[in-house]
């Protein structure tokens, strides 16, 4: 499912129009994205947390040139760990 799939099956379901559905996602996503880049976490119950984790640095191996060792810098993830309900609904 891509964006605007997404958008208008959130329009069906919630009886909105579709611009109206795009401008609540947009939304959505853009609180996300500000509240992670302060390095807070958003929790949704039953459907999972959005949380910020750091990755260390670490050597590793250019794939062109399997010999050749690579420095890569330490930097974060977004990561998404889905809940109980979202599990169970998707298991059935």
């Amino acid at each position: 499912m891509n964006k605007a799939e997404l958008v208008a099956s959130m329009a069906e379901e919630s009886n909105l129009t579709k611009k109206d559905a795009e401008a609540a996602l947009n939304a959505f996503m853009k609180v996300v994205q500000d509240t992670l880049a302060t390095g807070e976490k958003v929790q949704l119950v039953g459907f999972g947390t959005f949380e910020v984790r750091d990755r260390k640095a670490r050597e590793g191996r250019n794939p062109r040139n399997p010999k050749e060792v690579i420095q890569i810098p330490a930097s974060k993830a977004p990561v998404f760990k889905a809940g109980k309900s979202l599990k169970e609904a998707v298991n059935k």
